[in-house]
């Protein structure tokens, strides 16, 4: 079945836009759908080999609080490719932000799109080994975001022991961990 979209609305526009799109198939039915869209993002996982930890962040975040939840997400530093960045450069400056770690390696996942059902995001994914030297700053995010970021080094046995007991909710840091695992699994050993 073919499916195109035959006009777009803006129902609202700031920080992000919420689209209205009329749409019809090529059995000649026509529908609507709404578009959440604010731009591209990363998100990376700062692990050191020699240590076997990673480098996390935990935040209040309003859709989870909104939907009854108490305890913050741990999630894998991640945000938004700036206007002109590529996503290397979105990761590195992320983790930075978020984390206080200086990146250089970087091993790309692929890009994946978030939530197809909704929104035009897609999302660059890097796993990124570090060690001690490379933390060279706090993290905690950009003090005018208000993030309220909290910084933290995990065991990577710890990460996957939340991963196997359906306790890792985050997507983003979920599937980097899967994929370390997959990829490096002596890690976890």
């Amino acid at each position: 079945m073919q499916v195109v979209i035959e006009r777009v609305e803006t129902a609202y526009k700031g920080w992000l836009r919420l689209l209205l799109a009329h749409m019809r198939s090529d059995a000649g039915d026509s529908f609507q759908r709404v578009i959440e869209d604010h731009g591209n993002g990363v998100a990376v996982l700062p692990y050191d080999r020699e240590r076997r930890v990673a480098l996390v962040v935990r935040l209040p975040r309003a859709p989870v609080i909104y939907a009854g939840e108490t305890t913050l997400l741990i999630e894998a530093p991640a945000g938004l490719i700036d206007e002109g960045e590529d996503a290397e450069t979105a990761a590195r400056r992320e983790a930075m932000e978020e984390a206080g770690v200086r990146l250089s390696g970087l091993e790309p996942l692929g890009t994946i799109w978030t939530m197809a059902g909704i929104s035009t995001e897609r999302m660059s994914m890097f796993l990124a080994p570090y060690d001690r030297s490379d933390r060279i700053a706090q993290g905690g995010g950009l003090a005018v975001e208000n993030e309220n970021i909290t910084v933290e080094e995990r065991p990577l046995s710890e990460l996957a022991d939340l991963a196997d007991a359906n306790r890792l909710t985050d997507i983003r840091l979920l599937t980097l961990l899967l994929t370390l695992r997959v990829r490096h699994p002596a890690l976890f050993a």
